[in-house]
C-alpha cells in the first residue's frame, strides 16, 4: 500500500514471485469511471473508491475461501479503505511503502502509460493515514532489499 508511484506494483510483483503467491494489481479493479476521472485530473473521493475496494475485497474473500495467498497492490490510503479491503478475510498483512514526497513527484512525472497524473499526488498525500500495524518499507531501498525485508518479517509471523 501507499500513494501513487511509491512502488506498490513493482514490489508486489517481486514479492509475489519470491513467495510463490498470486499477484493482484489493484488498478485493474477500478471502474472505468474512476480511471477517466483520474486521467482527467480529478481526485477520487471515498464514494468513488468504495466500489473499487469492495470488488477487491470480494476477490480476497474468494482467495481466502480457496486458502490461496496473494499480494495485492492497492493504495489503501485510509484506515477505512483498509477496513473494507480486509473485511471478513482471515489474515491480511499490510506493507506500507513510504518515503520522500520529492522522490514520489519525480517518479510519477517520469513514468509513462499510467492514468494517474502528477497533479493528483498531493491529494493522495493529503488523505494518507499511515497504518500503525503495517510493515513499513522505505520506497528508495533497492527492490531486492525490500523483498528480503518483507519476506523476513512475514516468516517471523
Amino acid at each position: 500500500m501507499g500513494v501513487s508511484a511509491s512502488g506498490k506494483s513493482t514490489l508486489g510483483r517481486a514479492l509475489a514471485q519470491s513467495l510463490g503467491w498470486e499477484f493482484v494489481e489493484g488498478d485493474d479493479y477500478h471502474p472505468p469511471d474512476n480511471i477517466e476521472k483520474m486521467r482527467g485530473g480529478v481526485a477520487l473521493d471515498d464514494s468513488d473508491r468504495q466500489p473499487w475496494l469492495e470488488s477487491m475485497n470480494d476477490y480476497l474473500l474468494l482467495l481466502d475461501r480457496l486458502e490461496r495467498h496473494a499480494v495485492i497492490a492497492c493504495s489503501a490510503l485510509k484506515q477505512s479503505h483498509r477496513d473494507t479491503l480486509d473485511r471478513g478475510v482471515r489474515a491480511v498483512r499490510y506493507v506500507y511503502l513510504c518515503g520522500d514526497p520529492d522522490l514520489l513527484r519525480r517518479r510519477i512525472v517520469d513514468r509513462k502509460g499510467h492514468f494517474m497524473p502528477p497533479d493528483l499526488l498531493d491529494s493522495q498525500l493529503a488523505v494518507m493515514e499511515p497504518p500503525q500495524d503495517a510493515v513499513w518499507v522505505a520506497m528508495d531501498l533497492p527492490l531486492q532489499d525490500q523483498v528480503d525485508f518483507v519476506s523476513r518479517v512475514l516468516e517471523r509471523e
